[in-house]
C-alpha cells in the first residue's frame, strides 16, 4: 500500500514539474509574440481601431459624415435613402501623408462599389476627393457592372489606369486585406490584395503622366498633382465596411 502511495506522490510531482515547464515555455512564447507585435506596431499609426472616428472627418466638413457607423469593430457606410443634389459622404484622414504603406481590410455588400484614395487635396475648388486623389478600386467583381467595363475598373486596380494581374478578391460579405504602398521617393506604388501583389505603378514621373493622359482623368487640373494629401474612403452609394486601418510613413 505504501509503495502505491509513494508511486502516486512521485507521479504527481513529475506531472507538476512538466506542467510548470510547459507553462513557462508557453508564457515565454507569448511574451516573445507580444514583444514582436509591439515592435512592429510601434512603427505604425492606427487610423481606425474599431472604436472611434478620431482620425477621420467628412470631406470638406468639420466633423464626421453621419452615414458612417461603427459596428463590430468596423466603420460601415450606409447610403442615405434620399440625397440633396451634389451631396456626398466621402471621408478623409485628418492628417496628410506623402510616402507610406497603408494597410486595411474592406468588405462590400453584394453589387457594391467604393474606393480608397490618396493624395487628396481638401479644398473647395475640388468638390470630390476623386478630383485630386488617385483611387484603388473596391468592388464586388462578381456583380457590379464596373467589373465588366474593363480590367482597370476591377477590385484592386489603380482605377482606370492599371489593371490587377489577377482576381484574388473574396466574395461579397467577406473581408479582403489590402496593402497599398505609395513611395514618391522611389517613384513607385504597389497594391497587395489578400497576400498577392496584383498592381504596380509609376509615381511622380513621365510614366505616371502617360498613364493619366490615357485615362478618364486626362486634362483634370488637380488629379494626381498633390504628392502630399489625405487618405480618403469613398461614398459610391453602396454599403461598404472598413476595419483595422493603419499607416506607416516611409
Amino acid at each position: 500500500m505504501r509503495k502505491v502511495q509513494l508511486l502516486l506522490v512521485v507521479a504527481s510531482l513529475l506531472f507538476l514539474q512538466c506542467k510548470e515547464k510547459s507553462d513557462s515555455e508557453n508564457n515565454s512564447s507569448q511574451d516573445l509574440a507580444v514583444s514582436e507585435t509591439s515592435s512592429v506596431d510601434g512603427e505604425w499609426e492606427i487610423l481606425f481601431d474599431g472604436t472611434s472616428f478620431d482620425h477621420w472627418k467628412g470631406y470638406l466638413r468639420d466633423g464626421m459624415a453621419e452615414n458612417w457607423k461603427i459596428e463590430d469593430g468596423a466603420m460601415v457606410f450606409y447610403p442615405p435613402k434620399e440625397r440633396k443634389k451634389g451631396e456626398s459622404f466621402n471621408i478623409v484622414s485628418r492628417q496628410d501623408y506623402t510616402n507610406f504603406i497603408l494597410s486595411l481590410e474592406w468588405r462590400v455588400a453584394e453589387g457594391a462599389n467604393s474606393g480608397i484614395f490618396w493624395g487628396v487635396k481638401e479644398d473647395p475648388t475640388y468638390g470630390q476627393p476623386y478630383e485630386t486623389g488617385p483611387e484603388i478600386q473596391v468592388l464586388d467583381n462578381a456583380r457590379h457592372p464596373d467589373a465588366k467595363a474593363g480590367d482597370t475598373h476591377q477590385a484592386g486596380a489603380l482605377y482606370d489606369m492599371v489593371a490587377p494581374s489577377q482576381d484574388v478578391t473574396k466574395p461579397a460579405g467577406e473581408w479582403n486585406t489590402c496593402v497599398i504602398t505609395v513611395n514618391y521617393e522611389e517613384q513607385q506604388g504597389m497594391v497587395n490584395l489578400n497576400g498577392v501583389d496584383i498592381v504596380t505603378f509609376p509615381l511622380g514621373n513621365k510614366e505616371w503622366d502617360a498613364l493619366v493622359s490615357q485615362s478618364k482623368f486626362a486634362g483634370w487640373s488637380g488629379f494626381g498633382k498633390f504628392h502630399t494629401g489625405k487618405i480618403g474612403l469613398q461614398d459610391h452609394g453602396d454599403v461598404v465596411a472598413y476595419r483595422n486601418i493603419r499607416i506607416k510613413k516611409l
